[in-house]
């Protein structure tokens, strides 16, 4: 092996794990705010119970989502893009309502977590995770 091609894998595993370690750290902050969750659900009037409790899980499959990306981002085909694209629309729509508390606070997280994910998809060549189904790889009852 040359010392190019060393030099070249090291860096691309120096980006891989900056890229795995953000979705960790996605994936643990948004685990901490499911567990807070439970505590604003106790709280809630009967009238709003749904939406926070709808929220609080929606959580739990984010951080869920955000740990297999970290564990192996390139063999989760279509988590990348729906991920991406579930924050980037709801930074969309903060964005709508920045007028709003809600608005104001989710334009700054949603952002923040849209920005991470996709730098972490461009860190980790996310968009190879479709060569597993390519490959066939994958068993075929994993999808």
């Amino acid at each position: 092996m040359s010392a190019a091609t060393t030099a070249a894998k090291a860096t691309t595993t120096r980006w891989d794990l900056i890229g795995r370690s953000l979705m960790g750290l996605n994936s643990a902050v948004t685990f901490a705010v499911f567990i807070n969750g439970f505590f604003l659900m106790a709280e809630a009037s009967d009238d709003r119970m749904m939406v926070e409790g709808w929220r609080t899980f929606g959580y739990l499959v984010f951080s869920a989502m955000w740990a297999m990306l970290a564990y192996r981002p390139r063999h989760v085909p279509a988590i990348w893009e729906m991920v991406i694209f579930h924050k980037v629309a709801a930074t969309v729509l903060a964005f709508t309502i920045l007028d709003t508390t809600e608005g104001m606070q989710s334009s700054i997280t949603d952002t923040t977590v849209a920005a991470l994910t996709i730098f972490a998809y461009i860190a980790c060549r996310g968009w190879q995770s479709w060569r597993v189904i390519q490959r066939g790889d994958v068993p075929a009852n994993a999808l």
